[in-house]
């Protein structure tokens, strides 16, 4: 089981890493609506790896046969190493690469609000938003959010997988 893990974690890993840096870096002139479908595409993307883990797992390493505990552990430990890549690259590219995405994104989600909301309701809203990015705080908490997405993501793909590719 642990090959298996650090085999098709690692490829998850790297997917994840290359494919959402990708989509962070070149997605600048998109507007956070769009960079989030993409986002989520890419974890998505990576998580494919759960489904291939385990069903490498049960055909190639135990002749054939997978319970649904097993599967669904073989999957969180997967999403977990992709997980880690776009967490570690979300933190990277807040950090290194556009360490002004915080600023940036507020500046343009309070601009939004004013074609949404007015009066005393945009006023709450703003400042609603504007507390909530401050308690976020920096970027490793932003990269740990990431992280946990992945993680829940990855959770119901593999209940999902664990479900179908189970053999006793």
């Amino acid at each position: 089981m642990k090959n298996t893990v650090l085999k098709f974690g690692g490829y998850g890993l790297l997917l994840g890493a290359i494919i959402f840096g990708l989509a962070l870096t070149f997605g600048n002139g998109l507007s956070y609506t769009t960079q989030e479908i993409i986002g989520y595409g890419s974890m998505i993307a990576s998580l494919s790896f759960v489904y291939f883990g385990i069903r490498h797992y049960r055909d190639n390493v135990n002749n054939g046969k997978v319970t649904f505990g097993k599967a669904l552990l073989i999957g969180l430990l997967i999403s977990a190493f992709v997980g880690l890549g776009v967490g570690l690259m979300d933190y990277l590219y807040t950090t290194v690469i556009n360490p002004d995405f915080a600023e940036e994104y507020l500046a343009i989600t309070l601009e939004s609000y004013e074609t949404l909301y007015s009066g005393e309701e945009l006023a709450l809203k703003k400042a609603e938003l504007s507390k909530q990015m401050e308690d976020y705080g920096g970027s490793g908490f932003m990269a740990l959010l990431m992280f946990i997405t992945v993680v829940l993501i990855g959770f119901i793909i593999s209940l999902i997988s664990g479900l179908i590719l189970q053999k006793k």
